[in-house]
C-alpha cells in the first residue's frame, strides 16, 4: 500500500473510530421481538419500567424446546432470575457509586459487599408473573419481577447494613431508577 493510500486508510479510520464513538452516548434501544400473538412483555425483553403499578425490575427468559416441558419451564425462570439480577445488579451498581460520592468515598469495599449481599436477598423475593409458550416454535418464556416498594421492604429487614446506605436508598433509591427509566425511553 502506498503511503497516500495509508494515510487517507488512517484518517477513514479515525473518521469511523470517532463517528462511533459520538454515537455511545445515550444508547436507546427499542426492543421487540415482533413475535405474533405473544405478549408484550415478551416482545419487549428485560428492563426496568415505571407504570402505572409502580417501579418495576423485569427479567425475562427463554427456554427453547428440552424434551420434558417441566425441565423447560425451570429453565426459563431461571434466565429470567439471571436476567433480573443482571438488571438488578446495574441499578445497584449506580446506587453504590452514588452513594460512595455523596458519602465521600469512605468505606468503599464494605458498602460494595452489603450492595451485592442486599442484590442476592432482593432476588428472593422476586416472583414469576408469567408465562408463555409460542406454539410454533415451542419455546417458553417466563418473566420475573421485583417492585421497588418489596425490594425497600427487605432493606428495613436486613440485619447488620449500614445505617446510612439504607437510609440513601430509601431517600434517593426512586430517583436513581427514575433517572435509569428516562435513559430507556
Amino acid at each position: 500500500m502506498s503511503r497516500p493510500s495509508r494515510i487517507i486508510a488512517i484518517v477513514l479510520m479515525a473518521f469511523i473510530a470517532v463517528s462511533l464513538s459520538a454515537c455511545s452516548g445515550k444508547t436507546r434501544v427499542k426492543s421487540d421481538l415482533h413475535i405474533k400473538g405473544a405478549p408484550k412483555w415478551v416482545n419487549k425483553g428485560t428492563q426496568i419500567l415505571k407504570d402505572k403499578r409502580g417501579r418495576l425490575f423485569h427479567g425475562v427468559g427463554i427456554a427453547g424446546p428440552m424434551g420434558n416441558l417441566s425441565l423447560q419451564r425451570d429453565a426459563a425462570d431461571n434466565r429470567a432470575r439471571a436476567e433480573l439480577a443482571r438488571v438488578l445488579s446495574s441499578y445497584m451498581d449506580v446506587v453504590s457509586s452514588d452513594y460512595v460520592a455523596a458519602s465521600g468515598g469512605g468505606n468503599e469495599q464494605i458498602i460494595s459487599r452489603q450492595i451485592s449481599n442486599l442484590s442476592k436477598i432482593n432476588l428472593t423475593s422476586a416472583r414469576i408473573i408469567g408465562r408463555w409458550r409460542d406454539k410454533r416454535t415451542n419455546t417458553i418464556y417466563s418473566i420475573v419481577e421485583l417492585d421497588m416498594k418489596r425490594m425497600k421492604k427487605t432493606l428495613t429487614q436486613v440485619q447488620g447494613m449500614n445505617a446510612d446506605l439504607k437510609r440513601y436508598i430509601n431517600q434517593s433509591g426512586d430517583n436513581i431508577f427514575d433517572n435509569m427509566t428516562e435513559g430507556n425511553r
